[in-house]
């Protein structure tokens, strides 16, 4: 009987991909932290609904939401993560075990309120595709 296939971390591969191209000191979570204010900047990588596969090339959404303290601060956050992915296409991730084949902007960021006078959210989904994986 062979083994099943499998597509990796779709998610832990985003946060990786997005932590080696932001600069030191700024962080990727896939939880927030509840002091938010004090962990500025940083930046939220979760998977959302939707996506699927035909068995062999999964395509995943990736919610993206970047925070900062200022708004000149979440956009140029919010682009420097923007420009990580979509230069993501073609990767391996060795730590997330994923093959990268496309990234492509499903929604561009944008401004959420976040019902913090002191946080600046703007919020981005993102459609990763990969190829599965034959087990290690």
């Amino acid at each position: 009987m062979s083994e099943p296939l499998t597509w990796g971390d779709i998610e832990q591969a985003a946060a990786l991909i997005i932590r080696a191209a932001l600069p030191p000191g700024t962080r990727v979570v896939n939880e927030l932290p509840a002091d938010l204010e004090k962990k500025l900047p940083l930046v939220q990588v979760q998977i959302a609904p939707g996506g699927g596969d035909d068995q062999v090339t999964d395509t995943a959404l990736v919610d993206i939401d970047t925070f900062h303290s200022t708004r000149t601060g979440m956009w140029d956050l919010a682009r420097d993560v923007r420009a990580a992915l979509l230069a993501a296409s073609g990767t391996h991730v060795p730590g997330a075990r994923v093959v990268i084949d496309t990234v492509d902007t499903t929604s561009r960021p944008a401004p959420v309120p976040y019902g913090s006078p002191a946080i600046r959210r703007a919020v981005a989904t993102y459609a990763l595709t990969s190829r599965a994986q034959a087990p290690a």
